[in-house]
């Protein structure tokens, strides 16, 4: 049986935790995107999840709006599947139904109803460490510092003294 890779997100703890299975995915077969599943056949016992999407084994996302397990070229205008880069731009792009299948490789849920203990301890995985995000207008001020640290020469010439290293470079004698 292949391996099919789980994401769950917890809102609660605001992170999410994958890990790779084999045979849970009958499981989760013929499940809509926005049921509610009991997590006991993924080792979360006490949890209840909600299927939020996912991608087949080429990649390719499921999408709420389309019936059935087929994959489907539809005209996307947003996301999943298409981010346009400007307004109202539109294309016809393949995505996969709403109902998960045997092609489905990625599933990823959503914490509804929380278990006694956290999903970090129940699948033996340690939360990543969030980074400390910097504010956009302290990282332009440090960027403008240091180009105009690069930028500065550290002695200015006066024009006349370049004038006579340039005139000296090019064996130009001085009458006086």
């Amino acid at each position: 049986m292949p391996t099919i890779k789980i994401v769950v997100s917890d809102p609660k703890a605001k992170n999410a935790v994958q890990k790779e299975f084999e045979n849970v995915q009958q499981a989760f077969v013929g499940k809509k995107i926005g049921e509610k599943v009991s997590a006991d056949s993924i080792g979360l016992s006490g949890y209840e999840v909600e299927v939020c999407g996912g991608s087949d084994k080429e990649g390719f996302p499921m999408r709420k709006d389309v019936e059935g397990p087929a994959r489907k070229r539809i005209v996307l205008s947003g996301p999943p599947g298409f981010h346009p880069d400007m307004e109202g731009k539109r294309k016809r792009k393949s995505v996969r139904g709403n109902t998960v299948s045997n092609d489905i490789v990625q599933i990823n849920l959503k914490v509804v109803k929380h278990g006694a203990k956290s999903v970090f301890e129940l699948w033996g995985v340690k939360p990543k460490e969030k980074e400390k995000k910097e504010k956009p207008a302290e990282k332009k001020e440090e960027a403008k510092a240091e180009a105009k640290h690069e930028h500065k020469p550290e002695h200015k010439e006066k024009p006349a003294e370049a004038s006579e290293k340039a005139e000296a470079k090019m064996g130009v004698k001085k009458i006086e």
